[in-house]
């Protein structure tokens, strides 16, 4: 049985209001170094990116996804089945929500991080939900902190511009082992860059009622629109705004 005094209402909406939410020490320090160790033995130090150049050069973001439910690794389980995760989840999305997949992301030391990005088109009616869980501290010595624009979720579509550059109002988070931060996927959000060692997060995505599968397959940069399917870029921002 849970021992976490939660809200989840309350909780829904801070979320609501700002575009994210963190939440310290949510999950216990054993379960996050027992997940911790599977995504270590994983990646190893120095796993090949799976991006095209053109797309770590456009975007600068340098991430290795793996997608550890979908091959049979159960452990991860636990987390998106604990009944106050979903509790959240819940009062977030409402009634219908579904999860979509879990994605460690990784990145390694001397890296950019990720670039400032949407997960999805603002535009459309659906939006995904990001659950980042961390089994590991993310702390200014290592970099990898998560840069976040408080209430963009509500300003439409990402601003062209510097990639990385900083924005008037952002709030930089430094999540910690067990910490959560549930955060809109219109939300503009970026990784700082990996200084030393690596980083990695651990995503359950999720999204609200009749969301179509694809909803995350089309990104929005700064500087453009990247279709992963495909692998490539459906709207180049650049020569139409001047960046």
């Amino acid at each position: 049985m849970s021992t976490r005094q939660i809200d989840p209402n309350r909780i829904s909406e801070d979320f609501w209001r700002e575009g994210f939410v963190h939440l310290p020490a949510f999950f216990d320090a054993a379960s996050m170094d027992h997940l911790n160790g599977l995504i270590e033995n994983h990646f190893g130090q120095n796993p090949a990116f799976e991006h095209s150049d053109e797309f770590i050069e456009k975007s600068a973001t340098e991430v290795v996804p793996w997608f550890p439910q979908r091959e049979g690794v159960g452990d991860f389980d636990e987390v998106e089945n604990d009944a106050d995760f979903r509790a959240i989840t819940q009062a977030i999305l409402d009634d219908g929500w579904e999860s979509q997949y879990c994605m460690v992301m990784f990145s390694k030391a001397g890296t950019s991080g990720q670039a400032w990005h949407q997960d999805c088109p603002p535009e459309g009616s659906f939006y995904n939900l990001n659950r980042l869980v961390y089994t590991s501290d993310i702390v200014d010595e290592i970099g990898g902190q998560v840069v976040v624009k408080p209430r963009s979720h509500k300003a439409g579509e990402l601003t062209p511009g510097d990639p990385h550059g900083d924005m008037a109002g952002q709030v930089v988070l430094s999540p910690k082992k067990g910490d959560v931060l549930f955060l809109h996927g219109f939300c503009w959000h970026r990784v700082l860059p990996i200084k030393r060692r690596h980083r990695f997060s651990t995503n359950f995505r999720s999204a609200s009622a009749g969301a179509p599968e694809d909803l995350t397959d089309i990104c929005v940069y700064r500087n453009m629109r990247f279709q992963f399917s495909t692998s490539e870029v459906v709207v180049d921002r650049t020569a139409a705004n001047g960046v």
